[in-house]
């Protein structure tokens, strides 16, 4: 096989294609990137049940705590009536009757601690009827691996009503694996305690798990979309994403029950789910949000709710001509303002308070996620009502539409229609945000799926992953079949750089034994983490993407070999990348032409994603089984193509 690749540029490549796509579903968040350690820490949290169009939530406050030790005397229940703060008006009343009882927290499926490493804890406690001392600790099988006492007298910051902050360091003694947080009083007496909270001393900027930081700081994302997917919208409005309920004091952030803690609910499970505890206590803000873009070099593009409940699970809305509507158009304005604004602003005020003083420069706003239109649900109206608002107040925004939640339906061309019957009005719309979670077939079936699209609009590929199997909490889902069937659509995506500006996988984490959705780009548990096949692939393009594309030549045709590939070059340097992917089992020779470009370059590099079948995966146990390696080639004739393989060849001069 023989590719010629031409010297001339062809397309641009708009910078920053490959990005990032978060979402708190799979307990990415809460469990997740945000590094708090302790489930339930305002004794705040609810049980949601019932499904589309019926749900309910009933308060459970103990959620995750209990008494310790098994058969302590004393009591807990979590109480009201003078609160640390109204947004959670609720906290525990603990009464001991004997030295060194307390609660104990259940932390998902235990704690997980490294030797030597700091742990911080924080807590709001006002002492009714108590002088002694706090003492806090981990256990595992019956001893102590880490460990602080703390006086009553300490307590900080008293509130108007006495509660006190408290604050220590414990440091881990060795490794611990599903140990137990254990919060104690030396003497009897009677406590009452808010916000407790434990965070392990390494995390980034005191909020993001470092491990799991560092593997999205490495796939060099050109763009965050946040918070969601369906968070954004709820599965009801009272339940959606408020972003400014989350520029509060941690403890003061009003919890909030999680859209995915009520997903695959049926007749079967009686409508309530494993997870009917899964809650938001938007610990990860708006303000941790653009943050980590920032730490990640990625542009941050935040979604607004257009005044739906998730369209899939709810037919609620508030109507254009209503006061409630005006709420999310100022939610808009306000969201924008809080990025950019000065700190002479009340937004722009807000943000230096919370401790960046400098704007966040953000240029991208998503309007609206996943919606359509309908007889009843009016998007289009929305979508012109938020452009008009916004372009008014911040003419530089550029704004990301929606297709609707496929690219195969009449709902997709609908909104393709009304798009183009607006495609001359200048900064009408960015790019068109389309999603497709598919069989892998599809996606080799569909690598010339954007070469006949007009090039007046642009598109945005917001959610895309191939489903060999979906389900809940499947690791396995996540085959090098799928990735290379991704690996290969990006191809066409890439190759179609004119008009796909943006492109994110979904979802992009998941917490082994609590996912609602598989598969996955990255895989966790309390202690580790692990890319999929398709981390990879993300990476090995957002590491290796050129500013134009190039033209190129085949002797054959390469599709019908399951050949799947595109050119690209960096202006500055000369280099050529080429992304070349062999679906086969069999490997495949190739050979280069490089007319115009000179035939004597001697810097090849390839990086090579390949496996032993089309099912392997990566695992907690195995994490490495599949990750691409490097090679030196010496030569542009006769490269081999490994079987079931996504190569990138980067020459130079």
């Amino acid at each position: 096989m023989k590719i010629n690749i031409n010297a001339e540029k062809k397309i641009k490549v708009n910078k920053g294609m490959i990005g990032l796509f978060f979402e708190d579903i799979n307990y990415a968040a809460d469990g997740g990137l945000y590094a708090e350690m302790l489930e339930n820490r305002c004794f705040e949290f609810v049980k949601a049940t019932g499904d589309a169009g019926d749900y309910q939530t009933e308060y459970d406050g103990s959620y995750a705590w209990s008494m310790y030790p098994s058969g302590a005397k004393g009591t807990a229940r979590p109480v009201t009536g003078s609160p640390h703060c109204e947004e959670n008006p609720h906290y525990m009343r603990l009464r001991t009757e004997q030295a060194g009882e307390g609660l104990q927290n259940k932390a998902y499926e235990g704690i997980y601690l490294k030797k030597d490493l700091e742990y911080k804890l924080l807590f709001w406690a006002r002492c009714v009827k108590f002088e002694g001392d706090f003492e806090a600790f981990v256990e595992k099988d019956g001893a102590r691996c880490a460990q602080v006492r703390i006086s009553a007298a300490e307590g900080r910051e008293e509130t108007f009503n006495h509660f006190r902050r408290y604050e220590a360091c414990m440091r881990a003694e060795r490794d611990v694996e599903k140990g137990c947080f254990v919060l104690t009083l030396s003497a009897p007496g009677t406590v009452e305690l808010d916000f407790v909270s434990l965070f392990p001393g390494d995390a980034v900027c005191g909020i993001f798990r470092r491990d799991l930081f560092e593997m999205l700081k490495e796939l060099k994302p050109g763009f965050l979309r946040f918070p969601g997917g369906c968070i954004v919208e709820g599965n009801t409005l009272a339940n959606r994403y408020r972003f400014k309920d989350s520029l509060k004091p941690v403890w003061a952030r009003k919890n909030n029950w999680n859209r995915w803690a009520v997903h695959g609910n049926c007749d079967e499970n009686q409508y309530e789910s494993d997870y009917s505890h899964y809650n938001q206590t938007l610990g990860l803000g708006y303000y941790e949000y653009f943050l980590l873009c920032e730490l990640i070099g990625a542009r941050p593009l935040p979604v607004l709710n257009v005044g739906f409940a998730c369209q899939y699970q709810s037919d609620e809305m508030v109507t254009i001509d209503s006061p409630g509507f005006q709420e999310f158009l100022q939610d808009a304005v306000d969201l924008i303002e809080f990025a950019n604004g000065e700190e002479s602003t009340p937004w722009g005020g807000v943000r230096a308070r919370m401790g960046h003083r400098e704007p966040f420069g953000l240029s991208l706003l998503g309007v609206g996620n996943e919606q359509w239109q309908t007889e009843k649900a009016d998007f289009f109206e929305r979508y012109e009502i938020f452009e008009k608002t916004i372009h008014q107040q911040a003419p530089g925004i550029k704004l990301i539409g929606s297709a609707g939640p496929d690219v195969t339906s009449e709902r997709y061309d609908r909104a393709w229609e009304f798009y183009h019957a607006h495609g001359n009005q200048e900064n009408f719309v960015y790019a068109v945000d389309e999603h497709y979670y598919v069989k892998p077939q599809w996606l080799y079936d569909h690598v010339d799926f954007y070469d006949n699209y007009s090039r007046e609009v642009k598109v945005f590929s917001g959610e895309y992953a191939a489903h060999p199997a979906s389900g809940f909490n499947m690791p396995q889902a996540n085959t090098l079949e799928g990735a290379l069937a991704e690996a290969a659509f990006l191809t066409g995506v890439e190759r179609n750089a004119d008009v796909v500006y943006l492109a994110s996988y979904a979802p992009l984490f998941a917490r082994l034994g609590y996912a609602q959705w598989s598969p996955d780009m990255i895989w966790f548990d309390g202690t580790a983490c692990y890319g999929s096949p398709s981390y990879y692939v993300q990476k090995m393009y957002a590491c290796n993407m050129g500013d134009f594309m190039l033209e190129t030549r085949l002797d054959r045709d390469a599709a019908a070999r399951g050949v799947y590939y595109s050119v690209s070059c960096r202006e500055k340097t000369g280099e050529i990348l080429l992304k070349i992917v062999n679906s086969g089992e069999g490997q495949q020779e190739l050979d280069l032409e490089l007319p115009g470009i000179g035939a004597d370059r001697r810097h090849i590099c390839a990086t090579i994603l390949t496996g032993p079948e089309k099912t392997a995966y990566n695992s907690i146990t195995q994490p490495r089984k599949i990750v691409p390696h490097e090679e030196r080639l010496e030569s542009l004739k006769g490269i081999i193509l490994p079987p079931l393989s996504f190569t990138v060849l980067r020459i130079g001069e």
